[in-house]
């Protein structure tokens, strides 16, 4: 008997909420008849005009130098790009580092999905005082700054699973926690429940290999 009770609740709950569904699309099927040409051009016109206000907030930002993942070669470079771009990303790497490497490859897919931000890389044994002073020690660690403020890091692959075989979405969710980036999804849930197949890598610490190691690490 609970269980038929319980089940007559769940049909009822399905019941009205398709109901308020249907009460919602009526409404706007509604306000459409009741459009003229008048009303149909005045939308039209706003939608070009916004089209035309993204289309040159893009042009905008490539002139920035959005749109691609540059190598920058030291520090001043880092510090004038942060006061060009509101929104910057950067991956701090090393040669050696083949998860720096996994890095790159996502983030030539994101620099060109997310034109609003500015994706770079900086090897990290040119730039001693941003290591040292921003503590930097495992490689590779991504940056995220806003407003010329670091708002947020993420060190090796941790947060990404563990793993190398992380998706660029699960990338692309993590960045978007602080808004360094414009995102439509579900910032509450990761896009994928887990990582599978993960690998364990061979990496090196300070030119030399380390095994059972996930990630590269500078000396102090």
């Amino acid at each position: 008997m609970a269980h038929q009770a319980q089940q007559h609740m769940i049909n009822e709950l399905v019941t009205k909420t398709v109901e308020a569904m249907e009460a919602t699309v009526d409404q706007e099927l509604e306000k459409l008849d009741k459009m003229d040409d008048d009303d149909l051009d005045a939308i039209r016109e706003r939608r070009i005009k916004q089209m035309q206000k993204m289309q040159a907030q893009k042009q905008e930002y490539k002139n920035l130098g959005h749109g691609t993942y540059q190598t920058i070669t030291n520090e001043k470079e880092f510090f004038e790009l942060s006061k060009k771009s509101d929104r910057m990303v950067c991956l701090f790497y090393i040669d050696t580092s083949m998860r720096c490497k996994l890095v790159d490859k996502h983030f030539e897919t994101l620099c060109q999905k997310h034109y609003e931000t500015r994706f770079i890389r900086l090897n990290a044994e040119k730039a001693p005082f941003l290591t040292e002073r921003l503590k930097i020690r495992v490689m590779p660690t991504i940056l995220l700054v806003k407003d010329t403020v670091v708002c947020d890091r993420i060190v090796g692959f941790d947060e990404l699973g563990g793993t190398d075989n992380f998706p660029t979405s699960l990338l692309e969710w993590r960045i978007a926690q602080q808004k360094i980036i414009n995102y439509s999804g579900d910032l509450t849930r990761p896009p994928v429940e887990e990582v599978k197949d993960k690998k364990t890598v061979t990496v090196q610490r300070n030119l030399r290999v380390v095994e059972h190691s996930s990630d590269s690490e500078l000396d102090d």
